[in-house]
Formats: C-alpha cells, sequence, structure tokens
C-alpha cells in the first residue's frame, strides 16, 4: 500500500471524535507499507508540532491539514450554518497560510467552532489544496439538498478560489446510502468538469475494533 497516502485523517486532537493516538498510528502506518499521512483534525492545528516530530522521527512524510468549517461570514454570530472542508499545505507558503487562517477562525470566526469564509480563504489560498470532504462538505450538501447542478456551481467556485489543480472532489467508501449518491455524483461531475477525484477514507479510528468506542465519543 505504499502508493497510498490517507489525506483525510483525525486523530486525537479531533475532540471528542478522532480516537486515533499520535504514538500508534505511525506504526501501523508502516505495518501497512504506507510512507506518507495527513493529519486534517476538525478546525485546528494543535497536533500539528507533535504530529511532524513524531512523523520525522519515524521516517514517513508528515503532510499538514486541517478539515476547516466555511461559514457564509465568518463575522457574523447569529448562524451556526457552515460546511467542512479540508484545506492540506503543500508548501511552507501554504503551512503558513493555513495557520493564519486557522489562527483568524478561532480570533474572528468562533461561533460554536472556528470558522473561515470564503472571502479569507481566496486571500490566503496560496500554497494550498482542498478537497470536498465528507457529507459535511457545501459541495455534498448541495447535491443532497438542491442537485448536482446546483452542487457544480459550488465547486467551480471553490476552483476558482484555490485555483485550477489545487481543488479536489473527495469521494469515501463508507457504504453510507447518502455517501454513494454523493459519490457517483461527484465522479459524473469530475468527467464533466475536469475537477479530479480524490479517494479518502475519513479515517477517526485505527482498527475495526476500535469502532465502537468513537461512536462513544
Amino acid at each position: 500500500m505504499a502508493e497510498f497516502a490517507h489525506l483525510h485523517l483525525h486523530t486525537q486532537y479531533s475532540l471528542l471524535d478522532g480516537a486515533i493516538r499520535l504514538d500508534e498510528l505511525f506504526p501501523r502506518l508502516l505495518s501497512l507499507g504506507m510512507k506518507q499521512v495527513a493529519m486534517t483534525d476538525h478546525g485546528n492545528l494543535f497536533g500539528a508540532l507533535q504530529f511532524y516530530e513524531k512523523a520525522r522521527e519515524q521516517g514517513v512524510k508528515p503532510i499538514l491539514g486541517c478539515e476547516t468549517y466555511v461559514a457564509p461570514d465568518r463575522l457574523a454570530k447569529t448562524e451556526r450554518k457552515s460546511h467542512h472542508l479540508v484545506l492540506l499545505a503543500k508548501d511552507n507558503l501554504g503551512w503558513k497560510n493555513l495557520a493564519y487562517l486557522n489562527s483568524m477562525a478561532f480570533l474572528e470566526g468562533f461561533y460554536y467552532s472556528p470558522r473561515i469564509d470564503k472571502k479569507l480563504l481566496r486571500e490566503h489560498r496560496e500554497g494550498l489544496i482542498g478537497m470536498s470532504a465528507c457529507l459535511g462538505g457545501e459541495v455534498a450538501q448541495t447535491i443532497l439538498r438542491a442537485g448536482p447542478g446546483a452542487a457544480e456551481i459550488v465547486a467551480r467556485e471553490y476552483e476558482d478560489i484555490l485555483g485550477k489543480g489545487n481543488f479536489f472532489l473527495e469521494i469515501q467508501p463508507n457504504g453510507l446510502p447518502e455517501q454513494e449518491k454523493v459519490n457517483a455524483e461527484l465522479i459524473t461531475m469530475s468527467a464533466r468538469t475536469g475537477i479530479p477525484l480524490v479517494a479518502t477514507n475519513d479515517c477517526h479510528y485505527l482498527d475495526r475494533q476500535d469502532a465502537r468506542a468513537q461512536e462513544i465519543l
């Protein structure tokens, strides 16, 4: 499995949601022959330094990221609505922008969760790769609520914000009926628009027997 990299993965720093401990992550990856992995915790970069140091110690390439919350207006504190968007830093500038976005999400945008908005993302997009995320992403939610035509408009907007080749439609083989519907539409959308696909697992735990413990969180 050395050719595959987990790009959507939640550690213990996805508070009350992630059940992957960093001390256990890297031995598990190496046992599967994987040499790179991303950390994309919900709304924070709290574990970034520990993740980076442990990955380098184990000879694994660390990919720093975050599953952000994108609100219509980060400064408005009247509506809880937000959508998930996975951001990955592809270079040092990307890391600086990711750290800035995350800081502003807490300092300016916090309302139930740390939030950014599309305006701020456009201003600090350099060096970042975006993925449409899980069923909580705006593209997926628009497919389910308004149909693929409306979702394509949303996907093209994110591609415009991040730049061509820097935004991916994310499909996940998790067996959920809604996810299967979204996956099918995303595959069709990718063929029609040229926006590339990426397959992820949205990992929240390491082993099958850990599922129940993660659900309890």
